[in-house]
């Protein structure tokens, strides 16, 4: 989005601690515009323009916000959202100078298909974003990472092979890997546990055999016949 301009109306704000809460049952958000050291301005906006406007600048593009026909550049350094629904409760603002380089975080996009991939190897992401140094003008929203040339076990890409518009320095070690290509990892499964044999002469739950209860039982009978006949 380098280069268009985005505006945001605020109004100055009178409403301060749990009364707020009136205010975004309006539709309107309370947000605050901290100026280079000077007193913060408290202030308020439309929930649906604020909402378009995040959407568009995100957190490094500057918006521009005009306060009763005052207007100061702005990044949006923080935005607080209602966890379930989702929506936008209070916005940070930080007013910065036009001829004043900014330092912000930007994603990174990986695009391109790989003969590694093909050949079963895997590709391991290091890095989702990289610091950056710009002029408001000239931040950017992202920067593409082209790891198409990945092939062999070893091969990566890194920092210093990023293509950067002009005006754009990265503050990213330049030899850090954003991607590098290894072996897959095998994933071992344990063997299951071998079932204890039950010991010898012994049938389930340690039990006597079925046929030494016989055994047993045989014997008896013949010693209380051998009693018998002797008496």
């Amino acid at each position: 989005m380098s280069g268009q301009e985005l505006t945001i109306k605020l109004n100055k704000r009178t409403v301060e601690g749990k009364q707020v809460r009136g205010l975004r049952r309006e539709g309107i958000v309370p947000a605050v515009i901290h100026d280079h050291g000077k007193d913060s301005i408290i202030v308020e906006g439309s929930f649906i323009e604020l909402t378009k406007a995040y959407h568009k600048a995100g957190k490094h593009h500057p918006l521009t916000a005009d306060v009763e026909g005052k207007k100061y550049t702005t990044l949006i350094k923080d935005i607080d959202f209602e966890p379930r629904k989702h929506t936008i409760r209070h916005v940070v603002f930080n007013a910065i100078k036009a001829d004043e380089k900014q330092q912000t975080e930007i994603s990174l996009e990986y695009v391109g298909d790989t003969e590694a991939e093909k050949a079963g190897l895997e590709i391991i992401h290091n890095l989702d974003s990289v610091e950056i140094e710009a002029l408001p003008k000239d931040l950017i929203d992202k920067l593409t990472v082209d790891i198409s040339g990945l092939a062999e076990i070893g091969d990566k890409v890194l920092v210093s092979d990023l293509d950067v518009p002009s005006g754009v320095e990265i503050l990213t070690e330049a030899d850090h890997p954003i991607a590098t290509v290894e072996e897959p990892k095998v994933q071992e499964l344990e063997e299951p546990e071998e079932a204890e044999e039950p010991a010898e002469g012994e049938g389930e739950d340690g039990a006597p055999a079925d046929g030494e209860q016989a055994s047993e039982g045989g014997d008896k009978s013949e010693a209380e016949s051998s009693e018998n006949k002797e008496n």
